[in-house]
């Protein structure tokens, strides 16, 4: 192990990333204070993913190997996780899998309840998964898919230099807020509306208001 590697006691949630890159103190609320709460978004995700992973873990497709709900992990970025689908694709030029006969090229799939977003979240947390899959099956994935459920579409993903630089850059600012323990004060935005959290973030305080102040005019209006 190098000194950049984190040990397993250290690693975050992979799935957190998305969490971070939507909002940092909706991902400090869940994962560094443990608070949650569903709204209708977070039901319907979850039922979304139940169904992807509702059939065996492995099953084999002509020269397609279908894996849902693998468990992955980087020391260098220190997350674990697991990815929806990874399918492999039998190919004289990728690697070998133990117990299985040819080489095989790999494609993880990210299901998503919605439909394609311009902002960055989905493709960040797909990337992290490319990094760990990378490590885990020392390979090189150039490209992964989301697809969304909205849609009914699968969308390509390059897994650019780019895309990669700011996984790491994020994913290190995801460790040192956790070591402090530190959760982000508020920055309301449109974002805030969509949130299964806007009641414990409490997101209409602002900097002219304290906590008191909305609180006694919150329970005035009960």
């Amino acid at each position: 192990m190098t000194e950049s590697e984190y040990r397993e006691e250290d690693f975050l949630q992979l799935a957190g990333l998305q969490h971070f890159c939507f909002c940092r103190r909706q991902w400090a609320l869940i994962h560094i204070e443990q608070q949650w709460e569903e709204n209708v978004l977070t039901v319907k995700g979850d039922l979304f993913h139940e169904k992807v992973h509702d059939a065996s873990s492995t099953e084999k497709r002509k020269n397609v190997i279908v894996s849902r709900g693998m468990p992955i992990h980087s020391r260098a970025l220190g997350v674990s996780g697991e990815c929806d689908v990874v399918e492999f694709f039998r190919a004289e030029e990728g690697i070998s899998l133990p117990g299985r006969e040819g080489k095989y090229i790999l494609y993880p799939i990210e299901y998503k309840r919605g439909r394609s977003k311009l902002t960055d979240e989905d493709r960040m947390q797909l990337t992290a998964q490319v990094i760990c899959l990378e490590e885990m099956f020392v390979t090189e994935i150039p490209q992964a898919y989301l697809f969304y459920g909205e849609t009914r579409r699968r969308e390509s993903v390059e897994i650019t230099d780019a895309l990669r630089d700011e996984c790491r850059r994020l994913v290190q600012e995801m460790h040192r807020l956790y070591e402090r323990g530190y959760t982000p004060k508020v920055k309301k935005t449109k974002k805030c509306n969509a949130c299964s959290l806007k009641e414990i973030c409490l997101p209409k305080l602002d900097k002219g208001k304290n906590v008191a102040l909305y609180l006694s005019e919150y329970l005035e209006g009960e």
